[in-house]
């Protein structure tokens, strides 16, 4: 009998002990009378932006951990957290230090713009990257010594992105002994992107991805060198309206290759860092709010509708917000067209497509040229003037040129004239 009460003493109530004797180790330490402006001083230390913390408590169920509430970091935008759950390794605790095991993050806001802006304030402080502190305990506090955790559980943090766009996230991720992640796992739980998932793994001299949303998936590698990244990624089967998403301006199923690079020195935002190479393909691609055919029989005069494509090519480059798709090649069972269009970061259009229409379509007209404008969400195309003034030629005083045919030469004489003609 005596013996079985040792057995049940090592195996139930000595660890029950161990976890007592940690939180009131910890509890002596959360006790202290300065401690909570302590934990701000250091970690306005660390990030160098100011950083309010409301409540800083001790948690023995289920594990002992040092919780901060209602946490705020004054960036512009602030950065704020509802709940940060610190579980120390507990061997360095018993010894004097407090090393954090996992970190758990719930319900914070985290801008864009913020990260930039404390991204910025870690550079201008020129820490040794990856370097552990040894932060200068306060009077009667304790000596804390401050390091990345080896996990970190995101729960319900919102990311909102420098166009405004919200995507809230559940994730985990695991550091490797140089500091750098060594397996990442992201759900969007809300938002633009929401069902979406993305998992990253840490292989040999690389990182590999792989994204699964709008019903197909991204794959591909990264590199990371300091402040640059690159990246190979291949998209297929994706419905391109959840990558554009809330735009539904064009959908349909895009396979595409692309190539990215980032510098993140000095960039205002993440976004405005990147820069990509695309090559894509789309099948059964549908333009909302643009019906091409009836565009070149109203002369550009048209608006609304929607164009169905059998396919849709071309290439996209990006740098920052700014967009140019180039060799635009798209066809129908009744008109085909080709041209180059930019976006702006403020998702105005700008550009020129030449339309051909299959004989026997609305006159079968061929190579009629339409200046592209709008927005992303509300496109339109026009006749440029000088197509506008040949149209006109050709259908008032020139039958047997005829609308489509005038608006050709037009185009082609303004292009000759634009002091003249203008756009």
């Amino acid at each position: 009998m005596k013996r079985w009460m040792w057995i049940f003493t090592a195996l139930v109530v000595l660890p029950v002990l161990l976890l007592v004797l940690v939180a009131l180790v910890l509890q002596r330490w959360v006790a202290s009378e300065d401690f909570r402006g302590f934990v701000g001083d250091q970690i306005t230390q660390a990030i160098g932006v100011p950083v309010d913390v409301g409540r800083v408590h001790v948690d023995v169920w289920p594990l002992p951990a040092i919780a901060l509430e209602q946490v705020r970091i004054t960036s512009k935008p602030p950065l704020t957290l509802e709940r940060i759950e610190a579980r120390p390794s507990y061997a360095p605790l018993l010894a004097g230090r407090l090393e954090v095991a996992t970190l758990i993050v719930r319900n914070a806001v985290v801008p864009e713009q913020a990260v930039m802006a404390i991204a910025a304030a870690l550079q201008r402080t020129d820490k040794s990257s990856g370097k552990v502190k040894e932060a200068v305990p306060a009077k009667g506090g304790p000596h804390m010594r401050v390091a990345l955790p080896r996990r970190t559980v995101l729960d319900g943090l919102t990311w909102v992105g420098a166009r405004g766009k919200t995507n809230t996230i559940d994730a985990t991720a695991t550091l490797d002994a140089d500091d750098l992640p060594g397996k990442v796992d992201v759900r969007v739980r809300a938002g633009t992107y929401a069902g979406a998932k993305l998992m990253l793994e840490r292989q040999v001299d690389h990182w590999a991805v792989r994204a699964d949303i709008g019903g197909g998936t991204v794959k591909g590698t990264f590199r990371f060198d300091g402040s640059k990244l690159q990246g190979d990624l291949a998209t297929s089967n994706v419905e391109l309206a959840a990558l554009t998403a809330p735009s539904r301006t064009l959908t349909g199923k895009i396979d595409a290759t692309t190539n990215l690079r980032a510098d993140l020195r000095g960039a205002d935002s993440i976004a405005d860092a990147i820069s990509t190479q695309t090559k894509f393909n789309v099948r059964g691609a549908v333009v909302q709010g643009l019906d091409l055919a009836q565009a070149v029989k109203s002369v550009g005069m048209s608006r609304g509708g929607q164009t169905s494509l059998d396919t849709l090519a071309g290439n996209v480059a990006t740098q920052g917000k700014a967009v140019n798709l180039t060799n635009l090649v798209a066809t129908s069972g009744v008109l085909s067209a080709t041209g180059n269009i930019a976006m702006a970061a403020s998702k105005s259009l700008n550009g020129r497509i030449t339309v051909d229409l299959a004989s026997g379509a609305i006159g079968g007209a061929v190579g009629i040229p339409l200046a592209v404008g709008g927005t992303l969400d509300s496109p339109s195309v026009t006749l440029s003037r000088g197509a506008l003034i040949g149209a006109a030629i050709g259908t008032a005083i020139a039958p047997g040129l005829g609308t489509g045919g005038g608006a050709k030469i037009g185009d082609k004489l303004g292009e000759g004239l634009k002091g003249l003609f203008g756009k």
